[in-house]
């Protein structure tokens, strides 16, 4: 039955990063902790995998529809790769705890939450002149910047680190990014972030080779699983109001968020805490009862 429910929530995570170009992510971590219980190391390279997957097929999808701008993932998605990767190998060092890994995972998804809550719930933009590429309706307010590539480098940097860390891939803060930042229209914003999601993990994936061991049927399956959800959410993004969904999805994370941060405030038995700390251990070590798989080789 486990198995069953984990497999059905990864079609919501492949739905979610269909509709919102990111989401996915943040939802799948604690999927494979929660559900699956699969210890944060290796659920958070294994979540890289399946999410940068999905990403990769999704923005596919999203660039048939002229909604991915290569220029800007170039530009921003550099940055933001090079974050992931060092922060997958600031997850590999001993004092990154698995309390400190989720714990700093539930307050991104706080954040996360909080941004889309407040974004939606700002009012419709009316009869006001929209910036070139914004149409009436979206939420996104172009600002005066005099030096928005610098402050785009920067954010990508710190999302990047975010995804190696955590395994979040960043959509909540990648598209505002590029609409404000970059001025990249929002449903291109859409897209453009899903083709920087899978770049970025890829990268931070690359800094977990040699130190996790993975379930490779599961990710297998829980990939396929996610890859249909965003067809069908990749479809849907066209017919219905992302700000309706921005605004229920954030108050889904902020849920989320708060059962994720109790859950690591509460103290652990001492044998499961030792049981998760040995998955951390680099190549060699055995892998814990209840998720087998191999150690990541490059």
């Amino acid at each position: 039955m486990t198995y069953l429910i984990g497999h059905l929530l990864s079609v919501g995570i492949g739905v979610s990063l269909g509709l919102l170009g990111g989401g996915g992510s943040v939802l799948a971590l604690p999927v494979l902790v929660y559900v699956m219980g699969i210890p944060p190391k290796p659920a958070v390279a294994m979540t890289l995998i399946m999410v940068g997957t999905v990403s990769a097929v999704s923005a596919l999808s999203q660039a048939r529809r002229g909604n991915v701008n290569l220029r800007m993932v170039a530009i921003f998605g550099s940055t933001t790769m090079l974050g992931a990767y060092l922060g997958a190998r600031l997850a590999a060092q001993p004092w990154v705890t698995a309390t400190v890994q989720m714990t700093v995972f539930g307050l991104a998804m706080l954040g996360a939450a909080s941004l889309m809550i407040i974004r939606t719930a700002r009012p419709e933009s009316g009869n006001r002149p929209q910036p070139p590429g914004v149409s009436a309706g979206d939420f996104y307010y172009q600002p005066v910047c005099k030096y928005c590539w610098l402050w785009l480098m920067t954010e990508g940097l710190g999302i990047g680190v975010l995804t190696g860390l955590v395994g979040v891939g960043g959509g909540f803060a990648l598209v505002p990014a590029l609409v404000l930042l970059g001025k990249v229209p929002l449903r291109a914003a859409m897209g453009t972030s899903l083709a920087i999601i899978a770049g970025n993990s890829a990268a931070g994936l690359l800094g977990y080779l040699n130190t996790v061991p993975l379930d490779g049927h599961l990710i297998v399956t829980f990939t396929l699983a996610a890859g249909l959800g965003a067809l069908v959410g990749g479809e849907l993004a066209e017919r219905i109001s992302v700000r309706a969904l921005q605004k229920g999805f954030g108050y889904f994370l902020l849920a989320i968020a708060a059962f994720v941060l109790l859950k690591n405030a509460l103290p652990a038995p001492s044998n499961q805490s030792r049981g998760q700390d040995s998955a951390f251990r680099p190549t060699g070590v055995t892998q814990p009862s209840g998720s087998a798989g191999r150690p990541l080789r490059g």
